[in-house]
């Protein structure tokens, strides 16, 4: 995998988001759906984020299979 830098909100491309581990913490999958990362918070703590999440503790991970598909980019 190149050193290439995390791309910022809004500017994930679809290899960046294939190159992922099998889950990412809140604030990468926020990043990558373009969200905020209180409105993130808020959305998972409510259950309502549009993805998956698992809380681990005080921490929540996002599976990255859902972001491929929530982007349609499974395959």
């Amino acid at each position: 995998m190149p050193d290439d830098p995390t791309p910022v909100r809004g500017e994930w491309r679809a290899e960046d988001v294939r190159r992922l581990p099998l889950t990412v913490d809140l604030v990468t999958a926020a990043s990558i759906l373009d969200l905020g990362i209180t409105k993130s918070r808020q959305l998972a703590r409510a259950g309502q984020f549009p993805v998956p999440v698992i809380r681990h503790g005080a921490h929540y991970k996002v599976p990255t299979a859902s972001l491929l598909r929530i982007l349609d980019l499974a395959s």
